[in-house]
């Protein structure tokens, strides 16, 4: 379980999130919908320990993330593995060399047991083969996928995506939602989902999360949310905001 309590972040005389509380159960997966600049993409950074947080306190099963040291922190991210909107891959690398390279830096596994972990991964996201292609030979929908597969490569239990479908057409879009719902379902894992596209959000979520000032205003189920009588919320997804 993930607990947040009373979770604030600030910068400077900003209030990114002011005092957000909740639980997410293993194996459950929460969407984090709210207008741009309401704290959702800084929610992830902060669950992952990418940003620190202003107060409160976050709790990844008994780990206390606001207190971890630097060997901790390498713990907790080959447990929550984050997918970035931009995909983040590096450009000089080959999608072989993207997946193994957290491998490479904090295991000491043969390359033989890497290259079988990275194959395994791959094909996880429908890639086989793809090992020797550079980034910029992929579409934007296989760059997603790559950095999904470099996500799974130590087994996380935790899967982070800040704005999967942004940006990709109708069918990929459809491509990558399919993908996290198995995911969800054969490796039960617990999946954060941050996203502007209700689409995705419906298809996916078995719980929805509103932000709006860095506030949590809203709490529930898909069909909760579109039955909501909160103005803020009802605006947000008629398109109002």
């Amino acid at each position: 379980m993930i607990k947040i309590t009373n979770l604030s972040k600030y910068f400077g005389e900003l209030k990114v999130l002011e005092k957000v509380s909740l639980e997410i159960a293993d194996g459950s997966s929460l969407a984090v919908i709210g207008p741009s600049g309401c704290g959702k993409s800084t929610l992830l950074k902060l669950i992952n320990r990418l940003d620190e947080p202003t107060a409160g306190r976050i709790m990844v099963g008994d780990k206390d993330v606001t207190a971890l040291n630097e060997e901790g922190l390498i713990e907790l991210r080959k447990n929550v593995g984050m997918i970035f909107q931009t995909s983040a891959l590096f450009d000089s690398m080959n999608v072989y060399e993207n997946v193994a390279f957290a491998l490479h830096q904090h295991t000491k596994k043969s390359e033989g047991e890497i290259r079988q972990i990275v194959r395994k991964k791959l094909k996880m996201v429908d890639l086989e083969g793809t090992e020797e292609l550079m980034p910029s030979e992929l579409s934007g929908g296989m760059q997603r996928r790559v950095c999904i597969a470099r996500a799974l490569a130590f087994d996380p239990q935790i899967i982070l995506y800040d704005e999967p479908t942004t940006g990709l057409d109708p069918i990929t879009s459809v491509t990558i939602e399919d993908l996290m719902i198995k995911l969800s379902r054969e490796l039960k894992v617990t999946s954060i989902l941050v996203t502007h596209v209700l689409q995705t959000v419906y298809r996916v979520a078995e719980r929805v999360l509103m932000l709006s000032d860095g506030q949590l205003i809203e709490i529930g189920g898909p069909d909760d949310v579109k039955r909501t009588n909160d103005p803020v919320v009802k605006k947000f997804i008629t398109g109002g905001l």
